[in-house]
């Protein structure tokens, strides 16, 4: 490298020492494929590798490749516990290549941030490196940054990363001084308004006041509803007898009231949300894993602790966010593995600019995918389902049982639990325990229950695991143990896994039945699925559904035919549509406020790195003065109000009536630097007091908190912004021109009040030193 080579020119030779390393450190030479998977991951290109296939490994040729740089390279993972594993089990390999591995934990100091950052390659999540890159725009001293350069990024289960939870910015938040306690009133209102029976969209219902568009998870209150909250605002004291719903200041209203709507009609305790430790937690609906970090925004969540009776927490005001589009972005190289992209290929095209390519696999695969079975009712779904799991339990097959929600997870654990079958339930109350209970579910008669957070970065081999750590005289006899074991579940057919009900996303359903087959092995796979699950119930045609029911099934008698298969397949794809446009939109808008975003960083950065202030705030200053006498041309006129001005806004007495009165043909240049020199005089006085470096400190300061409270502002008057726009639709114009116009507008009036302001406070927080 250091004499002028390229890293593709590097790349057989690199790729052969990592290969040969592996070998001689763990005892496991690289496939092929995984030498192809190399290739792609560098290539800036996402490589989709069946589970088992050794992603992990794979990632060690292109991170090594890229690290010869010196530009580090970041490896990201789902969670915390893959992290650690991954840069745990590559420490070996890496470091006899002479490379440091660092990790990125959430929890960790500046100074142990810094060292990880400054490792040949960190391992870290997601919502680590994406915070810490808000957090360094949000430090008061450049030396407690953390991150250097964004140079290459290698996104393990990349779909998960940059489809699943790109809807969601990620956002750093401050409390907002808001009364909780309304929370607790308009929860009280809940039981007075009654669902609309019909499920058509219908304002002018008199059957209901408020109806539910399940598809967005929203509710909108009919002509009826609206009258009956007016009513009970009055009744609950929010308005006089002489105001209106309708009026400016108390429009507001209504957001509780849908939020408290939402919070009961369409969160569910134990699929959309847990209650831990008397409070809140929400369920990732893709991935099944707790969300310690985020809170519902638009009082949300707060709607739902006050429907649970737990402690409400303060609203949250955005202090500063990002969408993980837009992080990732920055990186000059990236890349990403996964064993479902394919389905998403276009999205990761158009957002990314990232090409998928598929990995064939190691060995042939020869899992049995069998057809799908859908019942006229749940009950009779979820019945079969048991009577799947008792057949395989009895012939003493593995059996892997996956679930939309804690809720259908415990269902089917109370029965199973009834028949007296043995199993393990996973789910995010029990995720301590997740890779231990995954790795074993290919055990001779293992029944595993597992909601989709089940198995992620974690294999599932056929006989289970060996425990390394036991008495080494043992081992011999456990390895004979579990050979014959894994020679029986072959024998069996494999890993069966079943999923209780279709996902909106097919690649979710892919993710499940790929965890049967890896490397070689036999497996199998069934959906079973009824007319009340919820993607049947909200996207399936009226059509299909009719088909169906004029079958006349006898109870228990399920239906299978490629026509439903092909129904429900078009509907899952309709559904990743829909959340396609959705994040596409959210990338659009955040487009916009990313550019302004760079803008403030760049103006924040530049003002840290600043060694001395007092120039900047000079030359600021005597801009704004000048600003102040050009917008008052006569001065004679305008004495009270200049002098108004400079005593309101800079804490200074200047006679103007003095000095105009003395010299009537003054110039406006004579008056700027009598103005500046009485500025400058008391400064002096307080300069010395104080001292010159701890009065450069304390202006840093305060330009600093200005910033971050301007920009704070902004993103609240951008959020309005944004929520709001889509009503220009109704005037026949374009919301997104509309949203690139006004957020123009609202930057540049921002910037220059913040001059400004930055001076104005200077001048008066100092002068009361």
């Amino acid at each position: 490298m250091k004499n002028g080579k390229s890293l593709d020119e590097l790349l057989p030779e690199a790729f052969s020492t990592v290969r040969e390393v592996s070998k001689r450190i763990f005892n496991m030479r690289h496939f092929d494929v995984q030498l192809m998977g190399g290739v792609i991951l560098h290539q800036n290109c996402i490589a989709e590798m069946c589970t088992g296939e050794g992603k992990t490994l794979t990632s060690t040729l292109p991170a090594y490749l890229n690290a010869l740089s010196g530009n580090g390279v970041h490896i990201v993972t789902m969670n915390e516990y893959l992290a650690q594993r991954d840069a745990k089990k590559n420490k070996p390999l890496f470091e006899f290549l002479g490379l440091k591995v660092g990790i990125n934990l959430s929890g960790m100091s500046i100074i142990e941030k810094q060292k990880a950052y400054h490792s040949d390659i960190v391992y870290g999540t997601n919502h680590e490196f994406c915070f810490d890159y808000l957090r360094d725009n949000m430090v008061f001293s450049s030396k407690k940054k953390v991150q250097k350069t964004l140079h290459y990024v290698l996104i393990d289960e990349v779909d998960s990363i940059l489809i699943d939870e790109a809807r969601t910015p990620l956002i750093i938040s401050g409390s907002s001084k808001e009364n909780i306690e309304v929370y607790n009133i308009f929860n009280k209102m809940v039981p007075y308004f009654v669902k609309q029976k019909t499920q058509k969209i219908n304002y002018s219902s008199k059957d209901g006041d408020f109806f539910i568009d399940e598809k967005n998870k929203q509710v909108f209150l009919t002509e009826n509803g609206l009258k009956k909250f007016e009513f009970l605002l009055l009744k609950f004291n929010f308005i006089n007898k002489d105001q209106s719903l309708y009026s400016t200041q108390n429009f507001i209203f209504i957001q509780y009231i849908i939020a408290a709507l939402r919070a009961h009609f369409i969160f569910n305790r134990d699929i959309d949300y847990i209650i831990k430790d008397n409070k809140i937690i929400i369920i990732d609906e893709h991935t099944g894993r707790m969300m310690l970090d985020r809170r519902w925004s638009d009082g949300l969540h707060q709607a739902i602790e006050a429907k649970e009776h737990v402690n409400i927490l303060d609203e949250s005001q955005t202090l500063a966010s990002i969408t993980l589009q837009n992080y990732f972005k920055m990186y000059k190289k990236i890349s990403g593995m996964t064993g479902t992209a394919q389905t998403e290929s276009f999205e990761f095209q158009v957002i990314y600019g990232l090409k998928t390519i598929v990995v064939p696999t190691n060995n042939p695969m020869i899992r049995k995918d069998l057809p799908d079975l859908i019942y006229m009712t749940e009950k009779e779904k979820i019945n079969a389902i048991i009577e799947d799991i008792k057949n395989c339990f009895l012939k003493k097959q593995p059996v892997l049982v996956g679930t939309t929600s804690i809720k259908k997870s415990e269902i089917i654990s109370k029965k199973l639990f009834n028949l007296g079958i043995k199993h393990n339930i996973l789910n995010a109350k029990s995720y301590k325990k997740e890779a231990s209970i995954i790795s074993q579910a290919g055990k001779l008669k293992a029944v595993t229950i597992s909601t989709n957070m089940a198995g992620r970065g974690t294999d599932i081999i056929l006989g289970g695991v060996i425990n390394e750590k036991i008495n080494k005289y043992k081992l011999n006899d456990i390895k004979k143990k579990w050979q014959k074991e894994h020679n029986e579940v072959i024998l069996l057919g494999g890993l069966h896994v079943i999923g209780t009900e279709r996902h909106e996303s097919r690649r979710i359903d892919n993710q499940l039945r790929g965890r049967t087959g890896r490397q070689g092995d036999p497996g199998s796979s069934r959906f079973y699925l009824s007319l009340e699950d919820s993607l049947i119930r909200i996207f399936i045609s009226e059509n299909i559904k009719k088909i169906i029911l004029n079958f006349n099934l006898k109870f228990g008698e399920p239906i299978e035919h490629h026509w439903i298969t092909s129904a429900i397949s078009f509907a899952q794809k309709k559904v990743e549509n829909y959340h396609f446009e959705i994040r596409k939109q959210l990338i659009e808008y955040d487009d916009i406020l990313n550019t302004q975003r760079n803008i403030f960083y760049l103006i924040r950065n530049n003002i840290l790195k600043i060694k001395n202030i007092k120039y900047f705030i000079k030359k600021n200053l005597i801009d704004i003065i000048k600003n102040i006498l050009d917008n008052y041309n006569n001065y004679h006129n305008d004495i009270i109000n200049l002098e108004n001005i400079f005593k309101n806004d800079f804490n200074l007495i200047f006679s103007f009536k003095k000095l105009l009165k003395n010299n009537l043909l003054i110039s406006k240049k004579l008056i700027l630097n009598k103005i500046y020199k009485k500025i400058q005089y008391n400064y002096k006085k307080i300069e010395k007091k104080i001292g010159y470096d701890n009065i450069r400190k304390i202006e840093k300061k305060i330009i600093l908190n200005i910033l971050d409270f301007f920009w704070k502002e902004h993103l609240l008057f951008m959020e309005y912004l944004r929520q709001g726009i889509h009503f220009r639709g109704y005037s026949q114009k374009d919301p997104k021109q509309e949203y690139i116009k006004e957020s123009f507008f609202i930057f540049s009036n921002m910037l220059n009040i913040l001059k400004y302001e930055i001076s104005s406070n200077i001048i008066k927080k100092i002068f009361y030193l």
